[in-house]
């Protein structure tokens, strides 16, 4: 395992496949001089389709993990994670935890928009709060039961039509992504419907340095950067890609 320096904040990021690698890479070029670990767990991804019992046990052990690493902050880069467990692993662990949610504000306020979740992601009592305070009565939620696993499986050789084909019916001025693997297909979705697609990278982002710029320990030192479980060969070439684009 990578050997993080003690005098610099170590943030560990958790999904459980590629997903979180778009947070995270907005993460790294935000906090250039920070640790980062990321951990994953390719083999049951999807988490969406999994009951919030299932969901719990698996990022608990990865929680335990993140936890022996001692972190400044660890981000839960995964919207059904978040909707299902952010509350339970809060109690649990002493770090702060960041959890990224559908950015239902700025979206709602435009106009009429749909939330494209994972089915334990809609069916969460979270994301409906979310709606309800937020979503200005103009607001639905519709799960899209193939479209996490679909990216995961090609995220190297995606075609337009297949992911067509996955996406529901909608009428609404704007798409909120409820999975943070949409973001890989962001641009086809916003072509498919023809409106404004929003997602919440940006503002878990930004409430991540805010978190950190508590932290005395600073450095001019470039960040390390780890792959820790899950494909990590996987996760690493899609993450290289990312922040060079």
């Amino acid at each position: 395992m990578e050997i993080f320096d003690a005098c610099k904040p170590l943030v560990c990021f958790f999904d459980s496949g590629i997903g979180g690698l778009n947070l995270m890479s907005e993460c790294v070029r935000r906090l250039p001089y920070v640790d980062f670990a990321y951990f994953a767990d390719n083999k049951n991804v999807p988490y969406g389709v999994l009951t919030k019992s299932e969901i719990l046990k698996l990022t608990r052990n990865k929680f335990e993990e993140i936890s022996a690493l001692k972190p400044a902050a660890a981000v839960i880069a995964c919207n059904t994670v978040t909707s299902r467990c952010a509350a339970e692993l809060r109690k649990e662990f002493a770090f702060p935890i960041v959890g990224i949610q559908p950015a239902v504000k700025p979206a709602a306020a435009a106009g009429k928009c749909t939330v494209l979740a994972t089915p334990a992601t809609a069916e969460s009592e979270a994301v409906k709060d979310l709606v309800k305070k937020y979503g200005r009565n103009r607001t639905e939620i519709i799960a899209c039961p193939q479209l996490a696993s679909y990216i995961e499986n090609n995220i190297f050789n995606f075609s337009r039509h297949d992911i067509y084909e996955l996406l529901p019916y909608i009428n609404s001025d704007g798409v909120v992504l409820g999975c943070t693997h949409y973001s890989f297909v962001g641009n086809y979705i916003k072509d498919f419907y023809g409106c404004t697609v929003y997602d919440g990278i940006e503002g878990t982002a930004r409430r991540l340095c805010d978190i950190l710029a508590a932290s005395n320990r600073c450095s001019q030192v470039a960040g390390k950067i780890a792959f820790i479980g899950g494909d990590e060969y996987k996760n690493k070439c899609v993450f290289e890609s990312l922040i060079k684009s």
